[in-house]
């Protein structure tokens, strides 16, 4: 029986059927979506290198995979919309690829239907991926009348952040192009990197979902901020767009996030 080849929106929502298979997945190709797939002991993974961005954040998964035995490429975000698994199939081609994969065949600028197929006959391993630490954490703001909560992953949302301030590590391209993923809770504010943009502008399009429910959204520069990180998204993202909500409590473009940020936790 073939190998079987999944299209999935995020690595985050992997199930049983991801264990030895190859993923191709709209997930951008920092560390936290190379660990999620890690986790569900996939054969192989294609994600997005979300224009690779600060400190090559955009591909950390393929080096934190490559040492864990695990076969891993990515697209380049210019060729096919992020959080798109179809369209990475149909239109991607492969920017980067470690050590594992490349040993199966798979090269820059190949389709990347052809390297998933190649991918089919990568090692499987089963991995045991270290921990990536805290992945939920808050930033204290004194008087403060909303917190600020920082998620490597908008998977990582949970009830209690209603009402606050979500800066997720998380791309900003609505996930399988579903308005209702772009945050799971009516936060007062959802940041994201935008992923270098790329194709049709995938990476801002939460803040329009956002801006339908009355919730301020920005993204901040691939360049400025660690795709995967909250911290480096709130500690030295720079604000790259803004939903009309967002634009009317102040937000532009080329603003410090954290500076942005720290003044609307303080709004009444």
């Amino acid at each position: 029986m073939p190998v079987p080849i999944l299209l999935e929106p995020t690595t985050t929502k992997l199930n049983a059927q991801a264990e030895g298979a190859v993923i191709v997945s709209g997930s951008h190709g920092g560390r936290y979506p190379g660990y999620a797939a890690a986790k569900a002991r996939v054969r192989a993974v294609v994600l997005n290198d979300a224009g690779v961005g600060k400190d090559e954040a955009g591909i950390g998964s393929l080096p934190y995979l490559e040492a864990l035995g695990i076969a891993a490429a990515t697209v380049s975000h210019a060729s096919c919309r992020i959080g798109d698994a179809a369209d990475m199939m149909a239109r991607g081609h492969i920017s980067h690829a470690n050590a594992i994969a490349r040993a199966a065949g798979v090269l820059p600028g190949m389709a990347c239907a052809h390297a998933a197929e190649l991918l089919r006959d990568a090692p499987c391993v089963v991995a045991q991926p270290p921990t990536l630490g805290e992945s939920r954490t808050e930033v204290v703001v004194p008087d403060g009348k909303r917190r600020i909560m920082l998620l490597d992953s908008a998977a990582l949302v949970r009830p209690q952040d209603v009402g606050q301030i979500v800066v997720t590590g998380s791309h900003g391209a609505l996930v399988g192009g579903n308005p209702a993923m772009a945050l799971q809770v009516d936060g007062f504010a959802g940041v994201f990197n935008d992923a270098g943009g790329g194709a049709e502008g995938a990476g801002f399009t939460r803040l329009p979902a956002l801006d339908m429910r009355g919730i301020a959204a920005i993204t901040v520069a691939a360049s400025s901020a660690r795709i995967g990180e909250a911290g480096s998204i709130f500690h030295d993202g720079v604000v790259s767009a803004a939903n009309e909500t967002a634009l009317r409590l102040g937000a532009q473009a080329g603003q410090r996030a954290n500076e942005l940020l720290t003044r609307w936790a303080m709004l009444d």
